[in-house]
């Protein structure tokens, strides 16, 4: 984000017991089908980094340059996956499809984030590992797309390797916007600041592509959305929010660290957003929210949706309150 915050609204608020107890401000945008501006809240065109939410474009440039994945393992392509054992042995499989393995996996080791799972783990006196992070899907896929191309692997996430060069080639396609500034993500790989505007433009590219398209990046981007359509339990996890909203929904939704959010409804209608603090726990409810009010969703298929999402307030391990959006 620049020096000084962009113009914000508030979006969410947090209500405990019909009291407002915290706010949460930032900046949004609403695309209709056919690309133009619904609704605009806030300044879209401050540069921000969309941390995850940048994945769908990273993933469609390792498919642009012959990474050839289907199913789960296009899913888990740009996935920021819970580390349960199937996310692990989808990722395993892209490695070794190419004859290599978690060793040579560029991002750090962690813990799974599935609660359940890391139980398991410690029961087993196991411990953490880069297949368990919860990017590992995407950086099994950047690997695979340097063996695909006879690149080294070693040194594949600094920004001046030939697989970083043309991923940043192709995400300035599909953003419509030059790179002007670059950062090391928590995976360790590269994430560029873009603006609020540029990436919901290539998220809606991305996720109103065709399959049967006469270009090859929007047949590749088709397959993407499909894949996560039918696989949404490998975006993040069962019954996390990216998953839920997907099933529920049949939108393609992607979260981003620091509170980022990007959808894209069956209609095309788009929503990306950043809040300000950086929390992500309102974020669902806000993109789910501006979608309805774009005419995109139905208010009924949104209200059971979010009754699914954890936005309830506790008190004494009771609910009294709600995250809610507002807008």
């Amino acid at each position: 984000m620049p020096d000084t915050a962009p113009d914000a609204v508030e979006l969410a608020v947090v209500e405990r017991s019909g009291f407002i107890e915290s706010r949460h401000h930032g900046v949004a945008v609403v695309l209709s089908p056919d690309g133009s501006e619904h609704l605009v809240l806030g300044d879209p065109a401050a540069l921000f980094l969309p941390r995850s939410s940048m994945k769908p474009l990273q993933a469609l440039a390792c498919l642009s340059a012959g990474a050839e994945l289907t199913g789960e393992r296009l899913a888990i392509s740009m996935a920021s996956h819970s580390g349960t054992d199937r996310h692990v042995e989808v990722a395993r499989g892209i490695l070794q499809s190419v004859g290599l393995t978690e060793d040579d996996l560029g991002c750090p080791a962690a813990w799974p984030g599935d609660q359940k799972t890391r139980d398991e783990l410690v029961r087993d006196h196991g411990g953490p590992s880069p297949l368990r992070m919860n990017c590992s899907g995407k950086h099994a896929t950047m690997l695979l797309t340097c063996v695909t191309n006879g690149w080294p692997t070693a040194g594949y996430l600094d920004p001046q390797h030939p697989l970083q060069v043309h991923i940043r080639e192709v995400i300035e396609r599909l953003v419509g916007e030059r790179i002007t500034a670059t950062a090391v993500d928590g995976c360790g790989a590269p994430v560029y600041a873009l603006s609020l505007i540029g990436l919901a433009r290539a998220i809606q590219r991305i996720g109103t592509a065709s399959e049967r398209s006469p270009f090859a990046l929007h047949r590749s981007a088709g397959a993407l959305v499909r894949a996560v359509r039918e696989n949404p339990w490998v975006i993040d996890g069962p019954g996390l929010e990216d998953a839920v909203v997907i099933e529920r929904l049949g939108v393609f939704s992607k979260k981003g660290a620091e509170g980022v959010q990007v959808m894209t409804a069956p209609d095309g209608t788009t929503v990306a957003l950043k809040m300000l603090d950086g929390s992500n726990r309102a974020a669902h409810a806000v993109a789910l929210r501006l979608l309805e009010r774009a005419g995109a969703l139905e208010s009924a298929a949104v209200a059971d949706t979010l009754a699914a999402l954890p936005l309830s307030v506790l008190g004494g391990g009771q609910p009294v309150g709600v995250i809610r959006a507002a807008v």
